[in-house]
């Protein structure tokens, strides 16, 4: 009697899901006429997209694409207009303690030290006063600037502010990384020595339940290759996703991304993402206004 085939093991249930997601903007207009009062633009058209728990995923496409829109709604600060946003198979909500959100800019408090920036969310989180600085001073230690807790703003390069934001954003220790161009302010050689830092720290956390998941915004087609296990490429007026590929690229690369970038494999793959882009983009033309943006009465 043969044996019988063993039943495929079960794909778990994504953390995130995009379902027929579709969201518009009132804008506020000027001029006579109702039409010129109440236009509308379509930030994003049906989109659907999964991602399993522990993915780093990179959002990558031109300003207007509905990027920073689809880590808000994970964030809980924008509901679709249309179709549902699920995080671990429920909306999101304010607040959610599990998530850090990182932005381009490190909106760092001026009034406040290194030391006690990065403490910020730990207060919010009931940490006690022992904790939040022991904590603060390992990631401050972690992103490079052992010795420059106690200095301010203005007192540290941009670089070095970046940094900070880094380790506040890390320090409560959030399952769920959105991650909004947090490296596009830097100079070429700071932008590869972060992401080599954040890499690093992302790839030596890969712990069972405590592997995070990062959802990365980037206008930058070849920092998406480097750092993500999957890029999602998108096109605006309307957002919309154009192609979702899997980087099979090895890991860990944290130590390897100066010389990565050179390598034809590197170069294949994002070369074929750029021409899927161009090619995209070259078709949107007389399409852009009709889709992106509208008119009601």
């Amino acid at each position: 009697m043969q044996a019988a085939t063993p039943a495929p093991a079960a794909r778990p249930a994504p953390l995130i899901s995009f379902r027929d997601v579709r969201q518009v903007f009132r804008l506020s207009g000027k001029g006579d006429g109702s039409a010129a009062r109440n236009r509308e633009l379509v930030a994003l058209q049906d989109v659907n997209v999964d991602i399993q728990a522990g993915q780093f995923v990179a959002l990558v496409g031109a300003s207007g694409c509905g990027k920073t829109t689809m880590l808000n709604m994970l964030a809980g600060l924008v509901e679709p207009t249309h179709g549902e946003v699920l995080l671990d198979g429920r909306a999101p909500r304010l607040p959610n303690m599990d998530i850090g959100y990182m932005f381009a800019r490190d909106a760092l408090l001026p009034w406040r030290t290194a030391r006690k920036n990065v403490e910020l969310p730990l207060e919010t989180r009931g940490w006690g006063r022992k904790e939040r600085r022991e904590r603060a001073e390992e990631m401050l230690e972690l992103v490079g600037l052992k010795g420059r807790e106690s200095q301010y703003r203005l007192q540290l390069s941009q670089g070095m502010r970046q940094r900070v934001a880094l380790a506040r954003t890390l320090a409560p220790d959030p399952s769920l990384l959105l991650m909004d161009e947090p490296f596009a302010a830097l100079d070429a050689r700071t932008k590869l020595t972060l992401q080599a830092e954040f890499l690093r720290i992302w790839e030596n956390n890969q712990n069972g339940d405590r592997r995070k998941t990062v959802i990365f915004v980037t206008h930058d087609l070849q920092e998406a290759v480097l750092l993500a296990d999957r890029v999602i490429v998108m096109l605006p007026h309307p957002g919309r996703i154009a192609e979702d590929r899997v980087i099979d690229l090895p890991r860990p690369r944290a130590e390897l991304l100066g010389e990565l970038q050179f390598t034809k494999e590197f170069q294949d793959i994002t070369h074929g993402l750029f021409e899927r882009l161009e090619g995209a983009i070259g078709d949107r033309g007389a399409d852009a206004a009709k889709q992106g943006e509208t008119t009601t009465p």
